[in-house]
């Protein structure tokens, strides 16, 4: 099975040509069908035969068009907090991906309280819901997100719902569609799946209302990677950002099991990594963009693991872990905020642990943004 999972997640990151019969192509057959349902239910939507409903507040939606990381956790908070801070009352709502509470649909944060824990909210739901609890936001998951928006109006009565992860679900209507693409690899190899990264096809960024170009730091020319898209993305304004690194926590096991939080600590910057012996593992969905993250900070990493997104950590994961940074002799071992909420009852390290959060910035496109959204809000 995991044989498999590679060899299908290496054709749909490969650019090259394959033969006809190859298991590309295979995978390429199946896409035809999945594209063909897509379009039909995209159709069904536009044309009224599926129903699109709507909910008695504004809903603003963040989403993209591939598998895999382009940011919009990182987005959604980022969002959230501002129109909190214009004075909106809002909720977030996310699926909950894997969590046990996704079908069924539940409050995992009252914006003081914390009532799930990842494996009932899914791991990026219980990140978000720690996070939003320093500007009082409540975050609930669903898969059906209009019922997740009934439930959120009946507790918390929200003047804005901010949608993670919304772009596909049709079925709720949106104020505002935020599209985030990859500045480095916006389309992958330009296939639907399982062939490709995409979720639908590219004519489906005509349904967004801006783009949000994400890690446009390292991405490596702009100018080839939207090549003949402009049709597409000529409508709308686009957003420029990148991802900044930091220290979400800073933690030592000891041989009783306890974790002692000392990221408060004025020490633990970012810059306690530089020069430093590092060990670091994650389990998003593009790890290699983490491990490059690591090695800009200028410390001398001497291992890094990659495991597939949502990982589930067993026992022997984290033995294997600790034994292969032990080995290097490492000052610190580093993984993601969205890996450690998987991991943190389970620890019993004697290196520190450093936790790396991620922060969406716009940079010089900042002030433009919140115009868009501001102005956007103030004209529905």
């Amino acid at each position: 099975m995991k044989y498999l999972r590679e060899k299908t997640e290496n054709v749909m990151k490969g650019r090259r040509k394959v033969d006809f019969f190859s298991f590309a192509s295979f995978l390429f057959i199946i896409s035809i069908f999945y594209k063909i349902v897509i379009r039909a239910r995209i159709a069904g939507y536009k044309i009224g035969l599926l129903i699109t409903k709507r909910l008695p507040c504004k809903v603003v939606s963040i989403g993209n068009i591939t598998i895999g990381g382009t940011g919009k956790t990182p987005l959604t908070i980022y969002l959230a907090e501002y129109l909190k801070k214009k004075g909106y009352n809002v909720t977030v709502i996310s699926r909950g991906y894997k969590g046990k509470a996704e079908k069924k649909g539940a409050i995992v944060s009252d914006g003081e309280t914390v009532f799930l824990g990842p494996q009932e909210a899914g791991d990026e739901a219980f990140m978000m819901a720690n996070q939003l609890k320093r500007n009082k936001i409540p975050v609930i998951v669903g898969q059906d997100r209009y019922k997740a928006g009934i439930l959120a109006l009946d507790k918390f009565k929200p003047g804005i719902i901010v949608l993670d992860d919304g772009f596909q679900h049709l079925r709720l209507f949106r104020d505002i569609d935020l599209l985030l693409l990859d500045g480095n690899d916006p389309f992958g190899n330009q296939y639907l799946l399982p062939r490709g990264i995409l979720r639908e096809p590219i004519s489906s960024l005509s349904r967004s209302n801006a783009f949000v170009l994400t890690r446009t730091d390292v991405a490596s020319s702009s100018t080839e990677t939207f090549k003949g898209i402009d049709k597409y993305i000529s409508f709308c304004p686009i957003y420029r950002t990148k991802h900044t690194l930091y220290i979400h926590k800073v933690l030592e096991g000891y041989k009783d099991k306890t974790c002692v939080d000392v990221s408060k600590k004025s020490s633990f910057g970012i810059n306690i990594l530089k020069g430093k012996r590092v060990f670091a593992f994650s389990g998003i969905a593009k790890n290699e963009d983490f491990k490059r993250s690591i090695e800009k900070i200028s410390c001398n990493l001497k291992g890094f693991v990659g495991y597939p997104d949502h990982h589930s950590y067993s026992d022997i994961d984290l033995s294997d872990l600790l034994q292969s940074a032990m080995a290097k002799n490492v000052d610190f071992i580093l993984t993601t905020e969205k890996d450690y909420v998987r991991i943190a009852h389970k620890i019993e390290w004697p290196i520190k642990l450093v936790v790396i959060g991620i922060k969406i910035s716009f940079g010089k496109d900042e002030n433009a943004f919140k115009t868009f959204i501001s102005g956007r809000l103030k004209g529905i």
